[in-house]
């Protein structure tokens, strides 16, 4: 996904090993019986399976059944579901972005998942509901993730940090010189750019009656996002942002300049917490600045889930492992290996977990953020957004027009590609 980027109870459903009698369509006898024996197979993320090593352990020796553990980038499963699903050689249990659900819904690639209410009560809000399409539920979620501001305590001390984004503005105006550089984002990617073009009063979808959202209402050119794109433009026309960072290698660049103590301040994601501490950054962790109406910069929730494949021969028997990977003992295991933050709610207060700077400050701007669209015509905004705010950032075009012909593009786009768009 676009990096992205934001994850079930004690004595779940009394016994996990009766959790699908009480969550889930019922088994026969002689599919209980079947089920010994075989095995099931888990799609991780890239290292991340040491966080689910013991909950796995403890899963076979329950239920008398084998899992094995394959680890992909997560970003990339569905696509490999979409192969290795019909030749029989998928997974029974993947893990995959929130906004990948719609699409993979509409694909037919994942089954529904019958879990009764006091376990989905377990989540937060946003991480529940980004597994839901058409208040049907697709995945059980296992980690949260959201954009937040890491600095260099060896170049800005906590106590100088700007507080507002034209505050970074001025600071980055007296520190820049062309090798060296105050607050750098990658403001060429609508998944950055969002936070402060939604902070105006942009957004990618509005809401139909019922919440959902509604991809006849396309709020990617409208005032605000328009207002959010000129600021954002300032900080490439005015040298603040070296040429290097728009683009496909504009990732590497910001982090190659904050690990080499070249930029005081970047917007990055929880995932880089164990590359900048390994680079020997000292850093702080915090959220988004404000805007100078008074907003506090948006951002994107990103959600990863453990979701069923309806290639599974198993789906019955997935589905409980899903649901127990994903319980709250499991999920507080998980965050202590891989230190993502998990996605239940009363391990949001938990002292060891809020120990982390990095998840309190996913946390906390966790309240400014949004839910990353899932339904499918999400597919069509990621690219003419991310062209338009590239001619945006490079001053080859006007924000307006540039974030108008997206609009359109976008719109063409869903009318061919999605029915009743």
């Amino acid at each position: 996904m676009k990096m992205v980027k934001k994850y079930a109870g004690v004595m779940l459903c009394a016994a996990v090993s009766l959790s699908l009698a009480a969550c889930g369509p019922q088994e026969s006898s002689s599919e209980k019986i079947s089920s010994k024996g075989s095995e099931l197979v888990v799609w991780e993320d890239k290292e991340k399976s040491i966080g689910i090593k013991d909950a796995v352990a403890e899963f076979e020796k329950e239920h008398d059944v084998k899992v094995k553990v394959v680890e992909k980038p997560y970003a990339q499963q569905i696509e490999d579901l979409r192969m290795d699903g019909p030749a029989g050689t998928g997974p029974d249990v993947l893990t995959m972005p929130g906004d990948q659900i719609g699409t993979a819904v509409t694909e037919g690639l994942i089954k529904e998942l019958n879990v009764e209410k006091d376990v989905q009560s377990l989540y937060t809000d946003a991480s529940i509901q980004s597994q839901k399409v058409d208040q049907k539920l697709y995945g059980l979620p296992k980690a949260v993730e959201t954009t937040v501001l890491f600095y260099n305590k060896d170049l800005i001390s906590e106590d100088e940090l700007p507080q507002t984004l034209e505050e970074w503005y001025d600071y980055s105006k007296k520190t820049a010189d062309g090798s060296k550089f105050g607050f750098l984002a990658l403001f060429d990617q609508i998944y950055y750019a969002q936070s402060v073009m939604g902070g105006y009063g942009g957004y990618i979808f509005g809401k139909d009656k019922d919440g959902n959202d509604d991809p006849s209402d396309l709020g990617i050119n409208n005032e605000g996002a328009v207002k959010g794109a000129e600021l954002i433009q300032k900080f490439y026309q005015d040298g603040l942002f070296p040429a290097g960072i728009v683009g496909e290698q504009g990732i590497n660049v910001l982090e190659s300049l904050f690990t080499e103590g070249k930029a005081a301040a970047i917007i990055s994601g929880p995932w880089n917490v164990e590359a900048f501490s390994k680079a020997g950054i000292d850093y702080g962790i915090t959220k988004l600045p404000k805007l100078e109406n008074g907003k506090n910069m948006s951002s994107f929730i990103g959600v990863k889930s453990y979701n069923v494949s309806a290639f599974s021969k198993h789906a019955e028997l997935a589905q409980e492992l899903a649901v127990f990977l994903a319980n709250e003992k499991n999920s507080k295991k998980r965050y202590e290996q891989t230190k993502e933050v998990p996605a239940v709610q009363s391990l949001a207060s938990d002292k060891a977990i809020m120990k982390s700077e990095a998840a309190r400050a996913v946390t906390e701007q966790s309240r400014f953020s949004e839910q990353t669209p899932n339904i499918p015509e999400m597919n069509e905004i990621w690219t003419p957004a991310d062209s338009a705010l590239q001619t945006i950032a490079t001053g080859k075009a006007d924000p307006k027009k540039a974030l108008d012909q997206a609009a359109e593009t976008a719109k063409g786009q869903m009318k061919a590609k999605h029915s009743g768009t």
